[in-house]
């Protein structure tokens, strides 16, 4: 399911540093799911196989269909997590994206006004994707709450390290590939399946349209993911290059 970093030394120290934070956050989950989170962690440096039975350890994933979060829920389960795809129904999503979701078990949930704020952050030409993100995660993190789930993961590539998982008030936030060190390339072959690469959804590239300056923010937002070691040059080049044609 994923592969052992070996002699990568950038993967290993960053998966040194998700051990860490690991260990600050130990007494605000359970024991189980702390040991299983430190099992990952082993496996992915030394490729030490570990006990992968279910455990009774609910966890709450932003869950979008993407790469990134469908290699999360893929992992966890393979892990033995329980966890629940909450998916934020939002007005630029296909039907195919909701019944393929559905297939994964995902639950759906609403950001109130969220066309509302999206169309003020394009009237003043400010990027819309941290807005966007942050009201899916702050709709996730309700769910969470109203369901008694103490876990909230991300598909995050590049909070890792220290920063991939932390107290966050009552909630412990997990950026799940970024704990892990897995790049976008690895999360794609954990999909096992054809991924075509792209950037933005159909409301991004239809903002481009009246915001021409959403480009600008969304290749700086490659090369930030690329200086990470998040993506690579190929891949840099494809989105970059997708962005354009928009």
């Amino acid at each position: 399911m994923i592969e052992v970093v070996k002699n990568d030394f950038v993967k290993s120290y960053r998966l040194q540093q998700s051990l860490e934070a690991l260990e600050r956050v130990r007494g605000e989950i359970s024991e189980k799911a702390y040991e299983r989170l430190k099992a990952l962690l082993h496996y992915r440096l030394y490729g030490k196989e570990f006990d992968r039975s279910r455990i009774k350890e609910k966890i709450a994933l932003a869950f979008s269909m993407g790469s990134d979060s469908t290699a999360t829920l893929l992992i966890l389960r393979w892990a033995g997590f329980d966890v629940v795809p909450v998916m934020v129904k939002l007005p630029q999503m296909e039907d195919v994206v909701l019944l393929r979701a559905q297939s994964y078990g995902a639950v759906f949930v609403e950001v109130p006004k969220y066309m509302e704020v999206i169309n003020s952050q394009i009237q003043k030409r400010a990027p819309i994707c941290g807005k966007c993100h942050s009201m899916i995660m702050e709709a996730v993190k309700n769910y969470a709450r109203k369901n008694g789930i103490k876990i909230v993961a991300s598909g995050d590539l590049l909070s890792f390290g220290s920063i991939s998982i932390y107290k966050e008030e009552d909630l412990i936030k997990l950026n799940f590939p970024a704990f892990l060190a897995l790049d976008k390339r690895e999360a794609i072959k954990i999909l096992d399946r054809k991924y075509t690469l792209g950037f933005g959804c159909s409301l991004w590239k239809s903002a481009t349209k009246t915001a021409p300056i959403l480009k600008r923010f969304g290749i700086q937002r490659v090369l930030r993911e690329l200086r990470a070691g998040a993506i690579d040059k190929e891949i840099a080049k494809a989105l970059i290059k997708d962005i354009l044609k928009s």
